[in-house]
């Protein structure tokens, strides 16, 4: 007898602690991460991979390498490619020399003379006509070749693009969560490799009651406390990000101050974490004062 007294003490200290634990918070939640999972950008054997779970990152932190000689082979052959098509564009100046030389020559005959003008004449215009052509033709060759140059140009531009696409990097500071592949295997465009989290800024997704909506806004400074037991609680400073335009139903997870409320409106709560905060994690909010 004296056992299931010590038993029934016991569980009413128990729930008297946790009573008083949540009467210290307005409202309860998880605290929550931005994570994303970062995915191949290409096909090909990763070559090299240095993830490991629990690493920490920089933006733009290289990873990985995946295999890029056929890329590069591809590269090699559209310069060669470009060069050759250079090597077939004409030299106008050299071309039209010729002509111009002539011209200068009858030029000089006309002033020198003025026998036979009637036949300078004839002369200079079918040699202006001529040089004209020329060069309406040797610029049109140019133009052709320019506008291949320029259409390799764009491949080269994409190809560039491929290989740097095949270096595996990271999209934000962050810590790796999971990893979901190994180095030396074969991955296709979009096959998960790992993901990432933005561990530093936490937020702390809250749920409050409607009623308890007038007393909050964007922006707002609250207190964040954070459970780390069952007796053990660190308190942050957070600031409200975005509070729900919709309802829903309680989550079976959170408790509210108004156990008979059915709807609440879920809150964010950006929170700088010093370590400790981790995902998954319960927290509360304190807003009102004693």
């Amino acid at each position: 007898m004296k056992k299931s007294y010590a038993l029934i003490l016991c569980s009413l200290l128990q729930f008297m602690a946790c009573s008083d634990k949540d009467a210290l918070k307005d409202a309860t939640g998880v605290f929550e991460a931005t994570e994303i999972i970062v995915s191949a950008e290409a096909n090909g054997k990763l070559l090299r991979f240095d993830a490991q779970e629990g690493k920490q990152l920089k933006k733009g932190e290289i990873l990985g390498q995946i295999d890029t000689v056929q890329l590069s082979l591809q590269k090699m052959q559209l310069g060669a490619q470009q060069l050759s098509i250079e090597a077939g564009k004409p030299d106008v100046p050299s071309q039209v020399n010729a002509t111009e030389r002539e011209i200068e020559k009858l030029e000089f005959e006309k002033i020198r003379t003025q026998k036979q003008l009637d036949d300078i004449e004839s002369q200079l215009l079918v040699l202006k006509a001529r040089l004209r052509a020329q060069k309406k033709s040797l610029g049109s060759s140019i133009e052709a070749i320019d506008a291949q140059n320029n259409a390799i140009d764009v491949q080269v531009d994409q190809l560039n693009d491929q290989i740097s696409r095949c270096q595996v990097k990271s999209p934000i500071d962050g810590s790796i969560l999971v990893k979901y592949t190994e180095q030396g295997e074969f991955v296709n465009l979009g096959r998960p490799l790992f993901k990432v989290a933005d561990m530093t800024n936490m937020v702390l997704r809250a749920y409050v009651t409607a009623q308890q909506l007038k007393d909050l806004q964007i922006n707002q400074k609250v207190k964040v406390l954070a459970e780390f037991g069952a007796d053990e609680t660190k308190e942050y400073e957070g600031e409200i990000t975005w509070i729900s335009d919709k309802s829903e139903f309680t989550p079976k997870t959170i408790q509210t101050q108004d156990e008979r409320a059915n709807l609440v409106y879920a809150v964010k709560v950006s929170v700088k974490n010093n370590g400790y905060l981790k995902i998954g994690m319960y927290g509360g909010l304190k807003w009102t004062v004693e």
